[in-house]
């Protein structure tokens, strides 16, 4: 294999690689081997028509896609390495000639990591904070756990009200015509929770159970159905039960039963102590992360556009695989929110660029401080990993790779700097 390497602008590079006539020709006999058995020539039982009587009856080419997704991956995987280019992107691969008895040649773009400039890190100015924690944010934690803790109580002596539950029986229709997904027997509908389109739920406020009634709302324009969009719909509704919730007093037995506290005041300091820690969390992070867009704006670097695309998607793969976890295909997600996959990229792109420049700005500065990582700072990482994981910190050493370790380095090492810079900055 030869590699001829070519820098393009904008950090882009092109990969020229070449494998030997006898490399492609052995591919193609790889190819053959992969498929003879699918192949019919007439006179012979299926896998037994030599190599040249199929390429002559089916053309010469027959095996050349084959051949050349053989001969790829590895020919690239090979000049990666060779290249010695910080790639950041997945290969754009163009096949530039193809041909028995001749050098299999193709060429592979590539965004490389760009050079980062950097301009004041040092001495940062952020505007001085401070951390409050008041006594209705106490009080509306207090109110959540009351409603985790709240029973649910069947009504039948009043009307429905805001934050009932009404057990109801609906159909939906549009234009006179009932529509795909309109219907439903038993739908339990928290009243207030918007979780119904336009003022469905505000409609059945002061209905009582038994009560028959239409119900007009208007789908949003830009609803996920093209066939709903927009348009006037009525539902027949039915009231079948109304449920309220029950909350228990707020007193020391109510302490006593959802905390490790036996009064109500100590539960109450334990979580002001609470909300004050997880506020300081915040407030550091906010501070990092404005520290390190003021680093940005004074740094300058020319970042590619493959190298975005290549972070987008990595980004849209993580998130579909949280959705997953959820139980949720990225389909029914674009279908709940009425978002498409066209806009859902592009509502990516600005945290991808985002994510790209802080790592590159925070590397330069690791680089420019000649930030080191010791083992005793990989040995605490690779303990938390190993007790994140449930595993013997022995088994997970065995586990990671040169390349794995590199990165878990790489990435203390850019934590460092986030600290470094946050030390070095100034408060006003």
């Amino acid at each position: 294999m030869s590699l001829q390497v070519e820098k393009l602008e904008k950090n882009m590079a092109k990969l020229t690689i070449e494998a030997s006539a006898e490399e492609f020709e052995k591919a193609i006999e790889k190819a053959y081997q992969k498929s003879k058995n699918k192949i019919n020539v007439q006179g012979f039982r299926k896998g037994k028509a030599p190599l040249a009587l199929v390429e002559k009856m089916y053309g010469a080419s027959i095996f050349y896609e084959d051949a050349a997704n053989e001969i790829i991956p590895m020919a690239y995987e090979k000049a990666a390495l060779e290249s010695e280019l910080e790639i950041v992107s997945r290969p754009e691969i163009d096949v530039v000639q193809i041909e028995k008895g001749k050098p299999f040649i193709f060429t592979a773009e590539v965004a490389i990591k760009p050079e980062v400039t950097l301009g004041d890190y040092k001495g940062i100015q952020v505007e001085k904070k401070e951390v409050t924690v008041t006594d209705e944010e106490v009080m509306d934690r207090i109110e959540k756990e009351r409603e985790q803790n709240s029973r649910m109580l069947t009504v039948d002596d009043r009307p429905i009200q805001k934050d009932d539950i009404a057990v109801i029986d609906f159909e939906g229709f549009v234009d006179g015509e009932p529509f795909e997904g309109g219907k439903a027997e038993g739908h339990s509908l928290t009243i207030g929770s918007g979780s119904f389109i336009d003022n469905f739920e505000d409609q059945l406020i002061g209905k009582s159970i038994g009560d028959v009634l239409d119900v007009n709302v208007t789908f949003p324009e830009e609803y996920h159905s093209e066939e709903l969009a927009g348009k006037p719909a009525v539902f027949k509704v039915k009231i079948n039960e109304i449920k309220a919730k029950e909350l228990p007093e707020l007193d020391d037995d109510f302490a006593q039963d959802v905390s490790e506290f036996d009064t109500l005041d100590e539960y109450k300091e334990n979580i002001k102590a609470t909300l004050k820690e997880s506020k300081e969390k915040e407030l550091k992070t906010a501070k990092e992360n404005e520290i390190v867009d003021k680093i940005i704006e004074n740094a300058s670097m020319d970042i590619p556009e493959p190298m975005i695309e290549s972070q987008v998607n990595q980004m849209a793969e993580d998130f579909a695989q949280r959705m997953s976890y959820q139980g949720l295909s990225l389909d029914q997600y674009f279908q709940f929110t009425g978002m498409d996959s066209r806009k859902f990229i592009e509502s990516l792109r600005p945290q991808a660029l985002k994510r790209i420049q802080s790592r590159l700005v925070l590397e330069a500065i690791v680089k420019a401080e000649g930030i080191q990582v010791s083992e005793e700072e990989l040995d605490k990482e690779l303990t938390e990993m190993a007790t994140m994981y449930k595993m013997e910190i022995d088994k997970l050493k065995e586990m990671i790779g040169d390349k794995e370790k590199e990165q878990i380095e790489a990435d203390i090492a850019v934590q460092k700097a986030v600290d470094f810079v946050l030390e070095a900055s100034v408060e006003a």
